[in-house]
């Protein structure tokens, strides 16, 4: 059996988190290294390892995670601007193997990101 990814301890309830929203099918919580003022990860609570790990059938999960990233910037009144980041794989900077969403705000961003 595979272990735990950080993410999944976290669903469960195992490890503590600064959780800003959850439902049946996700769980936002503030990032414990945040490069934002405000810096909130969205994750589904189904295990899928990467963006590229996306199935047709999760089309519905997905979407519904981008309504909720939308209406977490209304709710953390980031108005003037956001950006919403997906690492994908080692060379795209994804740390964890659980697919999630930065949600990044409250300062300008530059471009390119890095």
């Amino acid at each position: 059996m595979p272990q735990k990814t950080i993410f999944k301890k976290i669903i469960d309830g195992e490890i503590p988190a600064d959780v800003v929203f959850e439902d049946d099918h996700c769980l936002a919580f503030r990032d414990i290294d945040p490069q934002a003022p405000t810096h909130v990860l969205v994750i589904p609570k189904k295990e899928i390892a990467s963006w590229s790990d996306i199935a047709e059938e999760d089309q519905k999960l997905i979407g519904h995670l981008a309504l909720v990233i939308r209406q977490l910037a209304v709710d953390l009144e980031l108005g003037a601007g956001y950006r919403v980041v997906v690492n994908n794989g080692q060379e795209g900077g994804q740390t964890v193997d659980h697919l999630h969403f930065h949600l990044l705000g409250g300062r300008g961003m530059s471009w390119p990101p890095g």
